[in-house]
């Protein structure tokens, strides 16, 4: 995501570039309240492969300091107004190959917004199989049904005497197939479609009941509170809907969304009905129940489902940002334990680079119980690898490995932490980490991954596929592609957000930088291997098929320590290493005696330095990055510890206070890791006194909180919380 990935040339779309940019912003303003000028620039910038943390960070003075969610914003309706053209273009050829388009219809089509009013406009169009109304028509009925619309003859059955045939042998066969005519026209009538749209979006109600042959299943018995649901679709929360959803699509629940019959057909007749008329209440009661029913079902199905899907995916989203800019503990020597019980305790000793030195395996827990023994051998290794911290995986014997750990007198000060470890299984049999560690089994790759979490989070998960860290809700229900593409927006927008070293980065890491992806990443630790670190940021452009434009998107978000070029292991982009050169030297300075000199620093009018593609939003970034050069936006960590009394669920009691820290986020509420296997849940209604809207309001992931138990049910394995005094 960043790039947009479709071509003008692409469209057969006989207008020019400026009118289609024109168009586009003209789409955007009507969804985002935006300055017309700031969303005209940043469409051409996407237009022209710029990614959105390089726009974002690098070209503030065109587009009025927008920032990266309102980029993104713009970037997700430019590509939603590329598709609606190109269905247009395709709707517009089918018409015209049929000898049907009148110039009326393409001004209709052109005009349309919403791809809802455009299929509305096609229907008629389209290519379906032989329908009643068609059988019906060959049969000569339509001047029947004419008739009957408008309500003009007083004695129609005895008019549909004259329409009897061989194919219709009744009055009652006239008038039916005359109905199917009426119904289909009523189907099709963009009056009809849009009031009953109106209708749903309104009042439609979403219904669920369990099938009766699926209701005592162990599997459908954690949809139970679904078995006989209702609620307002406008209203359902995405956790619910999803949640019913899933259900139905298992099999277990069927799920309806309709309107209340009556005032449907109410609403079409008024389009039609002169006066009471049953044959057209009967016409217009089948296009309601046979046609557009099941059409506005599959419409607003569609609708919740892309809604849900949405809401999920930015909980997903925002969860995992919070994940990846957890604080790191920097470049210490750390040993990595990945805890358990009959298999041991896998122990990895890390260089300062995560490097790998060593690696055991101890049992100091049941059945072996060789807890003197695993002691010696820790002690010895924080002694020969200088240890400055140890990190434990939070999985199966977590919390007894922790104090074993922690009643061991080390020869050093030794912090210890206990480091979430979700995803670090998937890692350790990866691609990524067969590659890494060839000769190494995936209990040492798991250790590995749990230390390195410890010492930078975001290097080591941008490792794992998103997907597998596990923090959000009913990630397998909603739309694959649109997840995939939001999470690895959120961790390119992180990795730019930070930046990163040059001559250390994995290829993982890189491939998300602003402008490089797989291909370059792989190229620049190709050579940096042959070549050696890279001197400085110019030398990006020795790389193989690393040209002018990746450079420009990458560089500022790229450090070298120690460079030719102090401003290389800063935010400043290259492009403007001569305007703080000429800064520098109207103070008599060399540019590495203006960095961090914050007394001449202040005295710097940047209205003096505004050109015509420089203005003042830029020059204020490189001005406070002058002060502090690549400084970790990301917090200090900080010491924590669970509760030494609780162990397990049958540690826990109502009314407990208990520290721990939020590990997952969902717009029903926050789990909390209270030292345990289970977390805890805290329910939205108790995150804090009076209404919460937005959970993400109150507590952030990764959070350290206190809360008070409320319940614990040992059977079904669940604890409420609460964040409330």
């Amino acid at each position: 995501m960043g790039q947009c990935p479709f071509s003008f040339d692409s469209l057969i779309f006989a207008t020019s570039l400026i009118h289609l940019i024109l168009n586009a912003t003209f789409f955007i303003q009507a969804g985002l309240d935006l300055p017309k000028k700031a969303i005209e620039n940043t469409v051409e910038l996407l237009r022209n492969d710029a990614t959105i943390p390089f726009i974002a960070r690098y070209r503030k003075d065109q587009t009025g300091n927008l920032d990266e969610v309102q980029i993104e914003k713009i970037h997700d309706l430019y590509k939603q107004h590329l598709e609606l053209e190109k269905r247009k273009q395709a709707i517009i050829k089918a018409i015209d190959a049929q000898g049907a388009l009148s110039g009326d219809l393409r001004d209709q089509i052109s005009r349309s917004t919403s791809l809802s009013d455009l299929e509305d406009l096609y229907l008629p169009f389209k290519k379906k199989r032989k329908t009643k109304a068609d059988a019906a028509r060959e049969a000569g009925l339509e001047p029947l049904a004419t008739m009957i619309l408008e309500q003009r003859e007083k004695d129609i059955k005895q008019i549909s005497k004259k329409f009897l045939n061989a194919k219709i042998e009744s009055i009652d066969d006239a008038l039916q197939g005359a109905k199917y005519i009426i119904a289909e026209r009523v189907n099709e009538d963009q009056k009809v479609r849009s009031a009953l749209r109106n209708l749903y979006r309104s009042r439609a109600v979403i219904t669920s009941k369990v099938l009766k042959a699926e209701a005592d299943k162990a599997e459908a018995q954690k949809f139970k509170q679904y078995f006989e649901w209702e609620e307002s679709l406008k209203n359902i929360p995405s956790h619910r809907f999803l949640a019913i959803y899933r259900a139905s699509k298992e099999g277990y629940l069927r799920l309806k969304i309709e309107v209340e019959q009556e005032e449907a057909v109410s609403r079409i007749l008024r389009s039609f009905q002169k006066g009471k008329n049953k044959l057209l209440k009967d016409a217009v009661e089948d296009a309601y129940n046979r046609l557009l029913k099941p059409s506005f079902y599959n419409e607003f199905l569609g609708e919740a489902k892309n809604k849900a899907d949405a809401d999920a995916i930015q909980v997903f989203a925002s969860n995992l940002e919070q994940l990846l800019l957890s604080p790191p503990l920097g470049e210490k020597r750390i040993m990595g334990i990945d805890p358990g019980f009959k298999s041991g305790c896998k122990v990895v000793c890390l260089d300062e680079n995560g490097s790998l030195l060593y690696n055991e395996t101890i049992y100091p827990h049941p059945p072996q119980r060789e807890g003197s023994l695993a002691g010696k051998k820790l002690r010895s290794l924080v002694n020969a690898y200088q240890t400055e911290a140890i990190a434990i995986g939070n999985g199966t014997a977590s919390r007894e490995t922790e104090h074993f750990i922690k009643s061991i007198k080390f020869d050093r000060d030794v912090k210890v932490y206990v480091v979430n470890e979700a995803g670090a299984s998937v890692y350790s049999a990866s691609r990524v980490a067969r590659e890494e560690f060839p000769d190494y089994d995936i209990t040492v790759r798991g250790a590995v991954s749990i230390g390195r979490r410890l010492s930078d989070p975001l290097a080591e998960l941008v490792k794992i596929d998103p997907k597998s860290i596990g923090v959000g809700q009913y990630q397998h229900e909603v739309d694959q592609t649109k997840l995939k593409e939001k999470l690895d927006f959120v961790v390119m927008s992180c990795v730019n957000r930070i930046g990163i070293n040059l001559n250390t980065a994995s290829k993982e890491l890189l491939s998300y930088v602003s402008g490089i992806g797989p291909a370059l990443a792989e190229n620049i630790t190709e050579y940096r291997k042959t070549t050696g670190p890279f001197k400085n940021r110019k030398e990006l452009l020795k790389v193989p098929r690393l040209g002018a434009k990746a450079y420009e998107q990458a560089a500022g978000f790229l450090r070298v320590k120690d460079s030719t070029n102090p401003l290389d292991d800063s935010a400043v982009h290259p492009e403007r290493y001569d305007l703080v050169k000429k800064i520098a030297g109207d103070f008599d300075l060399e540019v590495k005696e203006l960095i961090g000199n914050t007394d001449i620093l202040e005295k710097v009018k940047p209205n003096n330095y505004i050109q015509v593609d420089l203005g003042l939003s830029t020059l204020r970034d490189i001005l406070k990055e002058l002060v502090k050069p690549g400084v970790d936006p990301r917090q200090r960590i900080s010491f924590f510890e669970f509760d030494p009394s609780v162990r397990t669920i049958e540690d826990v009691n109502a009314g407990m206070s208990l520290p721990g820290i939020v590990n997952n986020i969902t717009n029903f509420g926050c789990f909390v890791d209270i030292g345990i296997k289970e977390s805890g849940l805290v329910h939205i209604s108790k995150l804090a006194k009076g209404f919460v809207s937005d959970v993400n309001a109150v507590v952030k992931l990764n959070q350290q909180v206190t809360v008070k138990v409320l319940d614990v049910n040992l059977e079904s394995k669940r604890i409420q919380l609460s964040l409330i005094d």
